[in-house]
């Protein structure tokens, strides 16, 4: 931690006040929740109990999530539940882009329930739901947030070859805290998949994210952030870990927002083009601002 930033570090048992969420237009945040339902449609908004979410939803925005709602995964930051998912259903890609004209958005952000399951991890379902976008919005720029897709290649080449202009896969964490947080995925496989991406002719940026407040140290973030923009990302973003609830880990810190400050500054100088980093950033929010071309 920098020096004379650890007197600003809140241990948990206080919710400090730098986390006192934007809630944004009640009336505004229920028609956009009532449009989503109404669509037939998930949003990782409300399954992950965002923190955002009153923000975002007020303004018209939300981050759509294909696949179901149940994830074949257990990690152990995440809300989403986790189980045997239903099968795929084909009508979802034509309901989130029925979702997305309803809402006249531009820019959309689509993820995923992570699918072990299926032989492609998704990746089809990704392919025919951008399609569906851009028949029914021509000209929609449109964020990709994929699982690492079993660390298959042909699943994420299909996926690169409908040409996202983002295409963003989250390490989620330091490598140390990788099989505690995540015990299903693996660190050097999520770089991998950036790699790959990033090595691509798709010509989309590359984006990840982590979390802080778990645990890690300063030292173990910057050597993350190295291991991105070595793998090809041009973006990161970084916030704090909040629990959504007793079953998931605890946090550990409380990381003041001065030291986010100094976490964007390290992300610079270790080559990335944009690091968004403050308490209350996720993969997706205010996306759209993220991937005006970095300089």
């Amino acid at each position: 931690m920098p020096h004379g930033e650890a007197s600003r570090a809140v241990r948990p048992g206080r919710m400090p006040d730098w986390l006192k969420v934007k809630t944004g237009k009640a009336s505004l945040a229920r028609r956009t929740r009532a449009l989503l339902h109404d669509c037939g449609v998930h949003s990782v908004c409300e399954e992950a109990m965002c923190p955002n979410i009153g923000e975002c939803f007020s303004s018209g925005t939300a981050t759509f999530m294909i696949l179901g709602d149940t994830c074949t995964r257990n990690c152990r930051f995440c809300a989403v539940r986790h189980g045997r998912p239903e099968p795929v259903d084909p009508e979802e890609p034509e309901r989130v882009a029925e979702a997305a004209a309803r809402l006249g958005l531009r820019y959309v952000v689509v993820t995923c329930v992570t699918r072990d399951d299926l032989p492609d991890g998704g990746a089809g379902q990704f392919v025919r739901t951008m399609e569906a976008l851009r028949r029914r919005l021509p000209g929609v720029r449109i964020e990709v947030l994929t699982s690492d897709l079993g660390g298959r290649q042909e699943p994420l080449a299909r996926v690169l070859r409908a040409r996202p202009t983002v295409f963003n896969h989250n390490v989620e964490t330091v490598r140390r805290l990788h099989t505690t947080v995540r015990p299903q995925a693996d660190y050097d496989r999520s770089l991998t998949v950036l790699r790959r991406a990033g090595a691509s002719a798709s010509g989309a940026l590359i984006k990840s994210g982590l979390m802080v407040g778990l645990g890690e140290t300063l030292e173990e973030v910057g050597e993350t952030l190295e291991d991105l923009a070595d793998a090809g990302c041009s973006i990161v973003t970084i916030g704090q870990y909040l629990r959504p609830s007793p079953a998931l880990l605890p946090v550990a810190r409380y990381v003041p927002p001065e030291e986010f400050e100094h976490l964007e500054r390290m992300g610079l100088d270790r080559g990335l083009k944009r690091v968004l980093s403050g308490p209350f950033v996720r993969s997706s929010y205010r996306a759209r601002e993220a991937a005006e071309e970095p300089s």
